[in-house]
């Protein structure tokens, strides 16, 4: 009776080491022996105790990314406070396990020097026009380092710009003058 319940736990024990459920919008990267040996998909999969491992498990959801706020100096040497939000998918797991030792730190690093160097080509006052365009351009930048560790970069959106308090000062200055000057006319 012992050996029949010994037995019976080994069993369990060797299907539970067995079948691994991966759960939709996920996938697993499988080594065997330490090297890579496929992409766990949804569902039900297969491993051998003792020989196959899960070293890695990737979302393959929309993931939003905050970038870290930073100082970008523009065009015409104006300091502007920028912040960020960065949405990227993992789309190849094999990629994003051995691309880069850790994807979501060179996606980050890469948004912000690649929103430095747009920045800098603008002039302040293009940065407040044109949100869109340096979007665009982050994004392009980003996406085609990205695709060799296994990301695709949806969009980038900008949360936040400011400029200095003496730049917003004379921004304000400027709007009231225009207003008086209008009213001044009609």
């Amino acid at each position: 009776m012992e050996i029949a319940a010994a037995i019976l736990v080994i069993a369990v024990i060797f299907v539970w080491l067995t079948i691994k459920i991966v759960p939709q919008q996920h996938a697993w990267v499988r080594e065997r022996l330490g090297k890579y040996n496929g992409t766990m998909t949804p569902g039900a999969n297969f491993l051998i105790p003792f020989v196959d491992r899960v070293a890695y498990k990737h979302s393959l959801k929309e993931i939003p990314l905050d970038v870290p706020s930073q100082i970008c100096i523009t065009r015409d040497n104006t300091q502007l406070q920028v912040d960020g939000i960065l949405y990227f998918q993992v789309t190849d797991p094999m990629r994003a396990s051995y691309g880069s030792s850790n994807y979501i730190v060179a996606v980050t690093q890469l948004a912000q020097t690649s929103l430095r160097s747009v920045i800098g080509k603008l002039e302040l006052d293009k940065t407040f026009e044109e949100r869109d365009i340096i979007n665009a351009q982050v994004v392009a930048a980003i996406d085609e380092a990205a695709l060799n560790w296994g990301v695709k970069v949806l969009r980038y959106e900008i949360k936040d710009l400011t400029p200095p308090k003496e730049i917003l000062q004379a921004m304000q200055r400027q709007i009231t003058a225009e207003r008086e000057k209008r009213a001044l006319i009609a």
